[in-house]
């Protein structure tokens, strides 16, 4: 009980620019409801592929930049339903919409587990548009940059272990900035969540923050 209450402390009270969302905390219904019929009802792109979509089928799935199994490790809850049963701030977590992403479920099953890497053109692009190698991933330039700000929020906000490694985040960051497809889908997250991700409306900020 002291570490759960300890942990949601740390989620709930962080210093810096990323303030932790707790409007959700049911993580299948904001999943089922908030992100397929609200923040994606009018249908989107899948995040990987980039393919566009009218809205939910049983070849897409709500997704994370930052993986779920790397929260449960960081938490130390658990299996997901343990993690779901027993801890507050995965519940929290795992309900907070700037993390989840629309992706195919094909892709969803190989990467995650992964963290994110640059591996460069020894490692040949995949059907996905995904460089994999062990237990990283690379992933298309066209998101490399919402991967890294994605990864950013997730840290500074809930106070988690890096999933790769400064120096390729603030490439990546530098090096594809916030279109306006982010921007939007950051402010309709906000509106429906009540908290932005602030790596995107001030991509400057991810530098000192990592």
């Amino acid at each position: 009980m002291k570490t759960r209450h300890i942990l949601m402390t740390v989620a709930l009270v962080l210093s810096g620019q990323a303030s932790s969302q707790t409007t959700f905390s049911d993580p299948d219904a904001v999943a089922n409801d908030i992100f397929w019929n609200k923040l994606y009802q009018d249908g989107g792109k899948t995040f990987f592929r980039q393919k566009p979509f009218n809205g939910k089928s049983f070849l897409l799935s709500a997704g994370y930049i930052y993986p779920l199994s790397h929260v449960r490790n960081a938490l130390h809850c658990g299996s997901p339903s343990q993690c779901e049963r027993e801890s507050d701030v995965y519940r929290y977590i795992a309900s907070d919409l700037h993390n989840m992403i629309p992706v195919e479920t094909q892709v969803e099953m190989r990467r995650r587990s992964a963290k994110y890497a640059q591996l460069g053109e020894r490692v040949d692009v995949n059907e996905c548009g995904i460089r994999e190698s062990l237990q990283n991933i690379e992933p298309p330039d066209a998101i490399k940059g919402d991967v890294a700000r994605g990864v950013a929020y997730m840290v500074k906000t809930y106070d988690l272990p890096l999933i790769a490694s400064p120096q390729v985040l603030a490439s990546w960051n530098a090096g594809d900035p916030p279109d306006d497809q982010e921007l939007a889908r950051n402010q309709r997250i906000s509106d429906i969540q009540g908290s932005g991700n602030p790596f995107i409306s001030q991509p400057d900020l991810l530098d000192s923050n990592i």
